[in-house]
């Protein structure tokens, strides 16, 4: 999924960079809306566990490996504004430090992970989550459902941008075909990690999930203990 230089040529890049630059200014100021003292120390833990996340890769079919893109993971769990801004930071320093998707592409890699994943695959998961019980359960399917969905939208979207600016002598027909197939099953392993990962944190600290508000759960034990107490007497 990360895009490197020169894969594109520069009118494509500049494009995608200068849109990139636009969302990430506007979630600078939308992101505070998300943010207070308690959930920004999650931001920062979700930053970390994206860019660790996204070094291992995992096999799928034909020899071929993908990793975690992290959009709905992070949206999920601390406000899409505020997942654009992690994600970025992430895939900014992969560019500088590691050489994981190239400088001059790096404003295509941040609206194809961290724009249009984030924002799609946010938009198909409050779409879910209007409709379905508003229960973990449901939450979670919502949940891996956006997951697995962005991850062929960010790779399609690809394809249309190499097909107005593509510089690798490829036919359009061998892109889709490979950026589709493969990128459904790295989608099946985003959202089970994606489920995985905002399930534990459900069963710790829902009251931290930003898409969990609403979330209909058990009373607190807290609240039962003078209740038990009363009867006790």
């Amino acid at each position: 999924m990360h895009v490197p230089d020169g894969f594109l040529d520069a009118p494509t890049s500049i494009a995608t960079g200068a849109l990139a630059a636009g969302t990430v200014a506007l979630a600078l100021n939308r992101a505070r809306t998300e943010l207070d003292d308690r959930t920004a120390p999650l931001a920062g833990l979700t930053a970390a566990f994206v860019f660790a996340g996204q070094m291992i890769n995992f096999p799928v079919a034909a020899g071929t490996s993908g990793h975690l893109i992290g959009a709905v993971l992070t949206a999920v769990l601390v406000g899409p504004w505020t997942a654009v801004l992690c994600m970025t930071a992430v895939l900014l320093v992969q560019a500088v430090l590691f050489a994981d998707g190239g400088l001059t592409a790096l404003g295509t890699n941040v609206t194809l992970m961290g724009l249009l994943a984030v924002l799609v695959g946010y938009a198909v998961f409050r779409g879910l989550a209007a409709v379905l019980p508003r229960t973990r359960t449901g939450l979670l399917a919502a949940t891996g459902t956006a997951a697995f969905l962005s991850v062929p939208a960010a790779a399609l979207t690809f394809v249309g941008l190499f097909a107005l600016g593509g510089t690798v002598d490829l036919p359009l027909g061998t892109v889709v075909s490979a950026m589709t197939g493969v990128h459904l099953l790295i989608g099946l392993g985003e959202a089970a990690i994606t489920v995985a990962v905002v399930g534990a944190v459900l069963a710790v600290r829902p009251d931290l999930v930003h898409g969990a508000r609403g979330l209909r759960t058990a009373a607190p034990l807290e609240d039962r203990r003078p209740v038990a107490a009363e009867q006790a007497r």
